[in-house]
């Protein structure tokens, strides 16, 4: 593994005790940086990475004492231990370098033994310091990250594995030089049905790439055996790490191991690897840190999931009761819901929407409740007062939704899946694109299966004469009545409609189609111009 250079910058006007430096320092493994004043010293520090100081005390213009305090005063540079070198051994001189914030003193001429074991011990104490500092500085900002997460917490969008991404991408090297964070992350995680599923990241290209892989692992190997987590943390120079069968499959899936730190419990499992330099047991606190967030997540995921089934739950229970008094429960609201989804999905709508409408569709007729049942099961045709109390189930469909805003949807469907693109619909006469598109993708959705099943007032119609009906119209229903865009939609799907319908219908064996040629639907029974199948 690669384990860069310490750097010490030596700062000294004479070019002679330069080079015994360089000739102490260098065949021992540390890189020399030289700097012959203050201000070329200081500039060396801002723009180089640097581990150790050593710093002359009597130089011109900028002395070594101010040198130290513009060190020590920046907070991005101020954890660079100073050693101050000074031919002055007197208490006076001592007490103006500890106030500047020197860390050690060596008194010329030096020691080679006495310099490099001051050296050593502050190059080892600035180690702890500065894993102690991104530790805390990791862990804040995993806390920080932790506190978003939970303020804009959004059960209806939320997405687990997202948010699992984010996580890494707070801990995983996105610099080469960034020898504090790993460079692959590996995620292991069991689903409600016992299978492990694991996913690799890794940040050694220009960007992070995650991808899915297979460990073949016991899964006692992989996962603790209870609840009560595992941390462990390995260098390259363990020799249980060598031999772990865990670090064996990783070898396996063409991932190195020079180090790793891994938390796992018993349905959650991560392993970061290869941090720039040894690992210790602050990273393993970071890593539980994130392990934290993750479970949080894991368990906001399940809640949300509980929610989002009694959400539809509770939709659909809803929509079968206002369909209590129709001759048609259930299967209805599940194609119309699946047809939608289809033309969104086709259209090109978000997959948000695509889910939105397959479940909120289920609630378009939900007015019927306040319609009585003597006029939903009429096979005669309906009286004005009649039609008029039927047109008047979309108005009160909207008003049961309310205005939740999980609703908005569900209430928009419920009110305009009657109106028509040319106009001619109800309640309210709205024409193109004054329909919600939800409304114009529900209309051509309703139309399909209320045409495909048989009513009190009419025959099942065959999919291929339902087809000729939408794309060429009958007199009655007409393709000017969609939206265009929705129309070209289901033309593309129309044998995908066919198979959700044979799929939902298979064992309703009263709703056998008949193939009815065209032009012989207006002689079936209606209502004031308009086919009962498009008041449904």
């Amino acid at each position: 593994m690669n384990h860069s250079k310490p750097r010490i910058l030596c700062v000294d006007d004479e070019h002679l005790n330069l080079s015994l430096l360089d000739a102490m320092l260098t065949p021992r493994g540390y890189d020399v940086i030289a700097a012959v004043n203050g201000p070329q010293a200081l500039e060396k520090i801002r723009t180089e990475r640097i581990d150790i100081c050593l710093l002359d005390v009597m130089m011109p213009g900028m002395d070594g004492f101010e040198v130290c305090r513009r060190i020590k005063s920046d907070e991005l540079h101020a954890n660079i231990p100073v050693v101050m070198i000074t031919a002055f051994a007197d208490t006076e001189h001592r007490i103006r370098g500890i106030e500047a914030g020197a860390e050690d003193f060596i008194s010329k001429p030096f020691d080679a033994a006495e310099v490099l074991a001051r050296i050593k011990m502050l190059l080892h104490v600035k180690g702890l310091n500065d894993r102690l500092n991104s530790a805390c500085h990791d862990i804040a900002k995993l806390s920080a990250f932790g506190e978003q997460i939970i303020i804009n917490f959004d059960p209806a969008n939320f997405d687990f594995q997202e948010k699992i991404d984010s996580i890494v991408q707070q801990i995983i090297r996105s610099r080469f030089d960034l020898k504090d964070s790993p460079q692959i992350v590996v995620i292991g995680m069991v689903d409600q049905a016992g299978s492990s599923h694991w996913l690799r990241y890794d940040s050694s290209r220009a960007a992070t790439e995650k991808s899915a892989i297979s460990m073949d692992l016991d899964r006692r190997l992989a996962f603790s055996d209870n609840a009560l987590p595992i941390v462990v943390y390995y260098n390259e120079t363990d020799a249980e790490l060598a031999a772990s069968t865990l670090v064996g499959e990783l070898k396996k899936q063409s991932i190195p191991v020079f180090n790793l730190v891994r938390y796992s419990n018993d349905s959650f499992c991560l392993i970061a690897l290869n941090y720039g330099r040894e690992v210790t047991p602050l990273d393993a606190t970071v890593l539980n840190s994130v392990v934290m967030q993750s479970l949080f997540l894991k368990s906001l995921a399940s809640q949300v999931r509980d929610t989002e089934s009694a959400f539809e739950y509770t939709v659909f229970a809803l929509a079968r009761a206002s369909e209590a008094n129709d001759e048609e429960t259930g299967d209805h609201i599940l194609r119309v819901g699946t047809y939608c989804a289809l033309l969104a999905g086709q259209l090109g709508l978000p997959e948000k929407f695509v889910q939105m409408i397959r479940i909120q569709a289920a609630l378009h007729d939900v007015g019927k409740i306040h319609v009585s049942p003597a006029i939903l099961k009429k096979n005669a045709k309906l009286t004005d007062d009649e039609w008029q109390e039927m047109k008047m189930h979309t108005v009160h469909g909207s008003e049961i939704i309310g205005g939740h805003h999980r609703m908005g949807m569900a209430a928009r469907i419920a009110l305009s899946h009657h109106e028509r693109f040319d106009g001619s619909g109800y309640p309210y006469g709205l024409s193109g694109e004054q329909i919600p598109l939800e409304g114009r993708i529900l209309s051509l959705a309703d139309q399909y299966d209320a045409l495909r099943n048989a009513r009190c007032y009419k025959p099942a119609f065959d999919h291929e004469t339902t087809c000729r009906i939408i794309l060429e119209g009958d007199g009655r229903s007409m393709p000017q009545h969609f939206d265009p865009a929705v129309l070209r939609a289901f033309r593309m799907l129309e044998r995908q409609f066919a198979e959700g319908y044979e799929t939902l219908i298979r064992q309703k064996s009263w709703s056998r189609p008949l193939n009815v040629p065209p032009g012989q639907t207006a002689g079936l029974p209606g209502g004031n111009g308009v086919l009962r199948h498009a008041a449904n």
